[in-house]
């Protein structure tokens, strides 16, 4: 396990691409790794079964799950009966706030992270948000993460102690092959990771914004990417 009597870091852990990058950072600064994957129903749950390999792989010092239904609330492709966007262009994808976005769902993340990070005693929260790749999510802007941690300023005892909860995101102005870039540098198992939003069984579909934003983002990284597609 790692570092007993290291500093504790509290990791949003989807088992996606990011998020596991993000994780072998955390590790990478010297933090003993507790990671927290929400399984919120969305229709892609096999990261959540992913997740709990990438804590494995990273030696996490632990990994809870927290159930959130947020299909009772629906409003997205990926927790409703509506249709994930497929093969869209880069230029479709920036347009607007696409259907894949989750209602509240980074806002809903980050706290039950900050609730978490409380308990343990621990003052860095790491999050997987990028701007680049992602800018129709207006929950992964650096203006939200701001405002989000100085929410947790104001409502936390750790806030109130003068302790406060910092919440990194490494990510945040990396492209998608700069990314991966790094996490080769830093051994991540990429194997293990899921990204896409309407997989075909426990298969990428291939075609989703994430899929394509993956794939794209191996190529120009030079490197080859070792998960399987239903369509390549």
């Amino acid at each position: 396990m790692n570092g007993q009597t290291s500093e504790r870091a509290v990791v949003l852990a989807s088992g996606g691409l990011d998020s596991t990058v993000t994780a072998a950072i955390a590790r990478r600064d010297g933090y003993a790794l507790y990671l927290l994957t929400i399984a919120y129903q969305q229709r892609h749950a096999v990261e959540v079964e992913r997740s709990r390999q990438v804590a494995t792989a990273l030696e996490a010092h632990q990994h809870v799950v927290i159930n959130v239904d947020l299909g009772t609330i629906g409003g997205s492709a990926l927790t409703a009966n509506l249709s994930v966007p497929k093969l869209r262009t880069e230029s479709e994808r920036n347009r607007d706030v696409p259907v894949t976005y989750v209602p509240g769902r980074n806002l809903i993340f980050l706290s039950l992270a900050a609730a978490h990070a409380e308990v343990l005693g621990a003052s860095i929260i790491y999050f997987g948000a990028n701007v680049i790749d992602y800018s129709g999510y207006p929950d992964c802007r650096p203006e939200f993460i701001q405002a989000v941690e100085a929410a947790l300023q104001t409502g936390t005892k750790a806030g109130m102690q003068g302790k406060g909860i910092e919440i990194r995101a490494p990510l945040l102005r990396m492209s998608k092959a700069e990314i991966i870039r790094l996490g080769l540098t830093l051994n991540v198992p990429f194997q293990l990771t899921h990204s896409c939003y309407d997989p075909v069984g426990s298969m990428a579909c291939g075609q989703c914004d994430s899929c394509q934003i993956r794939k794209q983002g191996f190529s120009e990284a030079g490197v080859v990417d070792p998960i399987q597609y239903a369509v390549c």
